[in-house]
């Protein structure tokens, strides 16, 4: 049965450590929802209602457009490996991007990544558990390099253009503040 929670205690701060992998999904008021997995390095619990995670540059932008109209946002994680539990953090959520302020001590929580595009800071306002028995169970192999490899080969002046032509619109055609207008 589902439970739910005020806020991320301590079990599920260690859940959430303990996996390899999280989901976010977002939505405006009209358009395509958006899921996207998320892994490596990229998040950290700050307090019992506050996460941050960082997005590094990729093939779409959805989530930044979508948190320029309508501030909220989900979280997910669900074990594969160990004992079956999937647990989500709802929640809003505001969008920081490298030129705007906050961002360096945002940014500062983990490793330097030239492809970091927006770091977004959550407000959790409800934290639910459930069962998870229909997960599958997989083992992690480890991290992919390609993303590493293809910001690397980019280097600054490539990302920026990639953002230019890439990362200004969503699929539906909203602008995500990826540069400043």
């Amino acid at each position: 049965m589902a439970k739910q929670f005020d806020s991320i205690d301590a079990a599920h701060r260690t859940f959430i450590a303990d996996q390899h992998l999280f989901f976010v999904a977002t939505a405006d008021e009209t358009g395509r929802v958006n899921l996207s997995p998320k892994g490596g390095d990229a998040l950290r619990v700050l307090s019992p209602t506050r996460l941050v995670w960082r997005n590094l540059t990729g093939s779409g932008n959805e989530t930044a457009g979508h948190l320029a109209r309508v501030n909220r946002m989900t979280l997910m994680w669900c074990s594969f490996e160990k004992r079956p539990l999937i647990l989500r953090a709802y929640g809003h959520a505001r969008t920081v991007h490298p030129r705007d302020n906050g961002w360096a001590e945002l940014d500062g929580h983990f490793p330097p990544h030239i492809g970091a595009r927006q770091v977004y800071d959550m407000t959790v306002d409800l934290v639910q558990t459930s069962c998870g028995y229909q997960v599958p169970f997989m083992s992690f192999e480890g991290e992919r390099g390609t993303l590493d490899k293809w910001t690397d080969d980019r280097g600054p002046d490539g990302i920026s253009t990639y953002w230019k032509e890439r990362n200004r619109e969503t699929i539906d055609g909203l602008p995500t503040g990826i540069l400043p207008e």
